[in-house]
């Protein structure tokens, strides 16, 4: 089963790199191919309880790639990682089939709960430059995230997001009215105003405690 993980994925570089001219030349020079390889290996330790060596296989993999993979992620088949440096994928993503990644594109969590913190994408999912998805939600499949977007949120199937916060721009292809957009931001300034009310709600509210 790994190896042919492996073979699928220089099948999609193959298919999806213009520059790559053959499955040799993949297999033995693209940096994105060999963090897979490792990770693919790693992950094997990982699932059979083996942390130290799965942590250590992902460390040297690291090292020569400059891709972090951690080998709790689960990775699908036929995945693209397109040049690669500064990539880092956290411990409880999952990553569905023949998606691609671009360099600098972090799949991080949010706060230091265990359990499920990353993100779950689905297939053929497209990770723009520098774009950051952070925390434990699911982008469906077809989805295409801008470079240096940082996701947030869900998304649903075949949406395109872009800016700081990503917010939705296409649905299926067709584009989301502006009136739309607008009225999201501004239920995601809301919504991030009512937290911080509840916080200082929940601060004022200790500080009584502690004078009475």
């Amino acid at each position: 089963m790994i190896f042919k993980d492996i073979w699928l994925d220089v099948k999609a570089v193959q298919e999806r790199d213009p520059a790559a001219r053959s499955a040799l030349e993949v297999l033995l020079l693209y940096q994105g191919v060999h963090a897979l390889i490792w990770h693919r290996f790693a992950h094997w330790f990982y699932k059979h309880g083996m942390f130290f060596m799965a942590r250590l296989i992902s460390q040297i993999a690291r090292f020569w790639t400059l891709i972090e993979i951690h080998p709790g992620a689960e990775l699908g088949h036929g995945i693209l990682i397109d040049h690669g440096c500064g990539v880092v994928i956290g411990e409880t993503t999952v990553v569905g089939d023949n998606c691609t990644i671009y360099q600098g594109v972090t799949l991080g969590g949010v706060g230091l709960n265990k359990g499920k913190r990353h993100p779950t994408l689905g297939n053929n999912v497209t990770v723009g430059a520098g774009a950051k998805i952070l925390g434990a939600f699911e982008v469906g499949d077809n989805c295409t995230i801008a470079a240096n977007a940082v996701l947030l949120k869900p998304l649903e199937n075949d949406t395109t997001a872009v800016g700081i916060p990503a917010r939705p721009v296409k649905v299926g292809g067709v584009p989301v009215p502006k009136k739309q957009i607008a009225a999201a931001v501004t239920m995601e300034q809301y919504a991030r105003m009512e937290e911080r009310v509840l916080k200082l709600e929940e601060e004022l509210e200790k500080l009584r405690r502690e004078k009475g």
